[in-house]
């Protein structure tokens, strides 16, 4: 399970696509947070994450599929999806390492927002 975990996070971080998945959540979400007059942080008057919190889910909902789905089609475009099956692993453990292994990049995705709380607190 390890090196099916290990395998994904190294096959989705060597492309680019990660980086312009990832580059684009941050960029809308921050957009929301800074930009947007309805949810901006700056016009509210007192420094505060709820348009963090009420806009991150909706962005979740395209983020979450996007590295999800990718996952096992990847395997079937490469033709490693056969190979993979005949490894001497249960069906779950090959399922349990790619859900960490998304899990991990949908983390460190998150990893960047800080910055956002970093600086909410610098205003507040």
């Amino acid at each position: 399970m390890f090196s099916i975990l290990k395998k994904e996070i190294i096959s989705y971080l060597s492309s680019l696509v990660a980086y312009v998945t990832i580059g684009v959540f941050l960029l809308v979400l921050g957009l929301f947070l800074w930009v947007f007059p309805e949810s901006s942080i700056l016009d509210y008057g007192y420094a505060g994450l709820d348009s963090l919190f009420s806009t991150a889910p909706f962005l979740f909902m395209f983020l979450i599929p996007a590295i999800t789905m990718r996952s096992l089609a990847e395997e079937r475009k490469e033709g490693t999806f056969e190979l993979l099956t005949t490894r001497p692993l249960t069906d779950w453990q090959i399922v349990l390492g790619k859900y960490f292994a998304c899990l991990v990049i949908v983390l460190f995705s998150l990893l960047p927002t800080l910055v956002y709380y970093y600086s909410d607190y610098l205003a507040g």
